[in-house]
């Protein structure tokens, strides 16, 4: 027994020793209220983005991966505001929507992810962000169930402003 116990202790430092040979570290720059800043460094550069989680998942009972929502900066790729979603599903063809008060957002998807279509769109999206307390994603799963997510946005502002100082 003491024999086993040696093996997955060893085993077990020996999983620790390689992780930060993996280098790439996501790293926390900020928690805001239901926001977080990070960034992580890839091959083309620093990336720079926030994050939340939803507080609240419809349907209950439909198995699903964790759903996000992101505003990701990518310095060296020239790229600002990139808004995207997951729900944790593969989507439907062009189901996805955002909707905080009257404002609503189409957002085209790619397998278990979705995009805004311009930089305006995702200038106007970011401007609503920053007014709202809540924002509800809804959208449609490839064997049709419907999903809707509902996001706070509280200390959306100041997670926003971190990252995008990050990589400016």
């Amino acid at each position: 027994m003491k024999t086993l116990k040696t093996i997955l202790v060893y085993f077990s430092l020996l999983i620790l020793s390689t992780l930060p040979a993996f280098g790439n570290e996501l790293k926390s720059i900020g928690k805001f209220k239901n926001w977080e800043s990070f960034t992580y460094d890839d091959s083309k550069g620093k990336i720079c983005f926030a994050q939340t989680i939803p507080l609240k998942r419809d349907p209950k009972n439909f198995l699903r991966e964790p759903s996000r929502l992101f505003v990701t900066f990518r310095k060296a790729e020239k790229i600002k505001n990139e808004i995207s979603i997951t729900s944790g599903h593969e989507y439907r063809s062009s189901s996805v929507k955002a909707k905080s008060g009257k404002n609503e957002f189409a957002f085209f998807s790619q397998g278990d992810f979705a995009w805004l279509l311009d930089n305006e769109e995702e200038y106007n999206l970011i401007k609503t962000m920053k007014k709202a307390s809540k924002l509800a994603v809804t959208a449609a799963a490839k064997n049709g169930s419907q999903t809707k997510d509902l996001y706070s946005m509280m200390g959306f502002t100041k997670a926003y402003n971190t990252a995008r100082k990050s990589c400016a």
